[in-house]
């Protein structure tokens, strides 16, 4: 069975995000007492957790297709994760958000279908205590992961005709989950969980119908050197932002059929403006415009082709960031088209993005979206931006 090639970009989405999760290991306390090295710095050991999570679910049929071609799909799963207990020395948004943990993890599993393959995948996590109190008896806590999933048996007229969900060997994946956990050692915690599962690879390659899993899940959780953090909260500076303004270019490639195997170049030039409402989110309006080379090609234009509106489309649309760190977002947009060209996959008059995003150097920033219109993907967005700041006078 002939696989699809890597992509250069595959593996930028996890970089970005693990960037952003893995808090810094060596914090650093000055030493008490007198000593005669004021400088010295010693390092502290972080909080370290190790959980196995055991999982069992089923597969949300997202079209009668799939339900017909595969009815009922049962499948089994597991995750190992490794997260590090953020504490009050760390970065101010932690204590925002109940010093959450940061990791990350390994996914395996399997649907007992030749056709789908057993996949596996290595992705990135924030796990966030829903009240404070971690590391008391019980603890209520919800996720948020993104990585990278590969192992699939892709779509193949010749030789895989019956999987219709996805196109790739590698796909995106994004795990949303709630979980609560009962300490019954200083060392062990046991739990369970609900979870929701996504694979994708936001077109691609066709088909894209994606898989969506709703699985529950046991979890047992291991403190090896278990210390209590210090959750106690400081007294935050006051925002002095004024507001921000966002200037971003995206580019991605399309396929639009699996019958024409050849994929389209598509990009986003992008202008924003936000205001922070409190740390965790900024919200503003602005617009993009899009570019689609399949917009200048005759096997998908047909008429239009040669006409400057046939590759171009765009309109405003709303704005919205929820702040994890200093650096690390998650960005969404809900837009309106002025123009669009459904030959070019605008299949709807809104479009939809959300992604990731990272500070890489001061202001500039990278990261990784998922442009779509209602349920359907569009194109995977690699991200590259600059935000400019403004501030009280």
């Amino acid at each position: 069975m002939t696989r699809t090639k890597p992509y250069f970009c595959r593996w930028g989405m996890i970089a970005i995000f693990l960037l952003g999760c893995l808090p810094d290991l060596q914090a650093q306390i000055w030493p008490r007492g007198q000593v005669d090295t004021p400088y010295l710095h010693i390092p502290k050991r972080r909080q370290l957790l190790v959980q196995l999570d055991i999982e069992n679910g089923g597969m949300i049929a997202n079209n009668k297709l799939v339900r017909e071609s595969f009815g009922n799909i049962y499948y089994n799963g597991i995750n190992l994760r490794v997260g590090w207990q953020t504490d009050r020395e760390g970065d101010s948004y932690h204590q925002l958000y109940n010093f959450p943990i940061y990791g990350i993890g390994l996914y395996a599993s399997t649907f007992r279908k030749a056709e789908i393959g057993t996949p596996t995948a290595l992705y990135g996590f924030f796990a966030a205590p829903i009240t404070a109190g971690r590391f008391k008896r019980w603890d209520f806590n919800y996720r948020i992961s993104l990585g990278l999933a590969s192992n699939f048996e892709p779509y193949d007229e010749e030789n895989n005709p019956l999987n219709i969900l996805l196109g790739t060997h590698r796909n995106v994946f994004i795990d949303l989950g709630f979980q609560a956990n009962y300490r019954i050692s200083n060392q062990l915690q046991l739990g369970a969980g609900l979870s929701f599962h996504h694979f994708s690879n936001g077109s691609i390659r066709q088909p894209n119908k994606g898989i969506n899993l709703l699985p529950l899940s046991v979890t047992a959780t291991y403190v090896p050197h278990r210390q209590i953090p210090d959750f106690t909260k400081r007294e935050l500076p006051e925002l002095d932002e004024k507001g921000q303004i966002h200037l971003h270019y995206a580019f991605g490639i399309k396929q639009f059929e699996p019958r024409n195997r050849k994929r389209y170049f598509k990009s986003t030039v992008g202008v924003y403006w936000s205001y922070a409402v409190g740390y965790k989110w900024r919200l503003g309006v602005g617009g993009d415009l899009f570019y689609s080379d399949s917009g200048n090609q005759p096997e998908i234009a047909g008429d239009a082709l040669n006409k400057v509106k046939s590759m171009f489309s765009g309109g405003p649309a709303f704005y919205v960031d929820h702040v994890l760190t200093k650096r690390l977002y998650l960005n969404g947009n809900v837009g309106v088209y002025v123009h669009r060209n459904k030959f070019n996959g605008e299949v709807k008059p809104m479009f939809l993005r959300i992604g990731t995003r990272y500070k890489v150097w001061k202001n500039a920033y990278a990261g990784v979206s998922i442009k779509a219109h209602a349920g359907k993907a569009d194109f995977v967005e690699w991200t590259m931006g600059y935000t400019i700041q403004r501030r009280p006078i």
